[in-house]
């Protein structure tokens, strides 16, 4: 992968590349839907992710190419950077501008991108670009910032100079993530452990629905209020400061303070999620996958019938995945309606699963899913130093 990179990057500017980064996309495990109620999440980084091939240049001009869009760009170093319309190359110029903003000493810079992420996916494209023109740029220039500040510098980018109003999680996952580690992450405090995950004879399967996410940022937002409602009920006799800061025995005591059913349904899911994260770090460094796997079955159960955030698409992914005795568990993964559902399958009944899988689902869907499998990678770096990437 990377000679064939560096090949088309003398090919693109006459010159070979001085560096070779790679950032990963990133998966959440467990812990869906509460890291706006101050709860744990528990994502791990992929080995699909975001290259970046760069050399410096004396034209203070950054230049934009990628082998995944046909667009390209030149932007003076000097000049103004906002952002033009919905094109890839947003999310490097947006870091560049926070460079600036906070003062930092730059240069002209020859840059290609190439990601193997599927675009739409919900496996972060977005916050793997963004971390990786961060890291890139922080190491050639010097710039000093430290890994967590390139978190937070690329989350910004991302609310501010993209407009889109997403957590840290993805951000923290791509940079902090190790091999063969989940990452269990407060949100809020950003406090993180990095959990013991070896998958042993499993593998990551990540399957995307392939159906477009069109209602999943209007329902979320409708989420969070649901859940802000059920929390200012619980505070009549609880002192909180957010739904997850009680367990569940805790919120079965106080539940009936929540009125509406709907909106206890919803608080229910958010409590015993976290709850679940606690039960699945154990398993995880327990190396008992079977554990893990039942977890991951409960969890997606939950999203569906408390939290109402699946679908038939997704549905029909764990539907199959419950029958197959070479899958330890499956659920649904990110904000739903849409987008993918991961599996621990066995790694010598990959290819098997995934002719399956796409049959089950093409069957009852009338298309077809795209099925990957990953293992846990680490997070950004250079390519030399990152272990388990292509």
């Amino acid at each position: 992968m990377t000679t064939d990179l560096k090949k088309e990057f003398i090919k693109q500017y006459g010159k070979e590349a001085t560096e070779t980064y790679f950032s990963p996309g990133r998966v959440n495990l467990i812990g869906e839907h509460i890291d706006y109620n101050g709860g744990l999440v528990m994502p791990c980084a992929i080995t699909f992710g975001s290259y970046l091939l760069v050399s410096p240049n004396t034209d203070n001009i950054f230049r934009f190419k990628s082998l995944n869009f046909a667009e390209q760009a030149e932007v003076p170093l000097y000049g103004e950077h906002q952002k033009t319309g919905e094109v890839w190359y947003n999310y490097p110029v947006g870091v560049i501008a926070h460079f600036l903003k906070d003062g930092k000493e730059l240069q002209g810079l020859d840059m290609l991108f190439y990601g193997d992420i599927p675009i739409g996916s919900g496996l972060s494209s977005s916050a793997s670009i963004e971390v990786v023109t961060a890291f890139a740029l922080n190491d050639v220039f010097t710039a000093d910032y430290s890994r967590l500040d390139l978190v937070k510098l690329s989350q910004s980018v991302e609310n501010k100079f993209i407009g889109v109003n997403c957590g840290i999680m993805d951000q923290f996952a791509v940079a902090f993530g190790e091999k063969n580690k989940a990452l269990m992450l407060n949100c809020d405090t950003l406090d993180y452990q990095a959990v013991d995950s070896n998958l042993g004879d499993y593998l990551l399967a990540i399957i995307n629905t392939n159906k477009p996410r069109k209602l999943a940022e209007s329902k979320y937002n409708e989420r969070v209020q649901e859940c802000q409602t059920a929390l200012a009920a619980l505070k009549q006799q609880l002192d909180i400061n957010y739904l997850c800061d009680i367990d569940a025995d805790t919120f079965d005591k106080h539940k009936h303070l929540i009125t509406d059913l709907v909106v206890q349904g919803r608080a229910k899911h958010v409590v015993e999620e976290n709850d679940r994260v606690k039960l699945a770090a154990k398993a995880l460094s327990n190396n008992n996958l079977a554990e893990f796997g039942r977890l991951m079955y409960a969890s997606h159960q939950s999203l569906r019938d408390l939290y109402e955030v699946s679908g038939l698409e997704l549905d029909t992914v764990v539907d199959y995945c419950k029958t197959n005795p070479d899958v330890a568990g499956a659920r649904m993964t990110g904000a739903g309606f849409g987008g993918c559902a991961i599996a621990l399958v066995k790694r010598d009944a990959f290819d098997k699963f995934s002719e399956e899988v796409t049959a089950y689902y093409s069957d009852k869907v009338g298309y077809a899913p795209s099925v990957y499998a990953s293992l846990i990678g680490d997070g950004v770096g250079i390519l030399n130093e990152v272990v388990g990437s292509k």
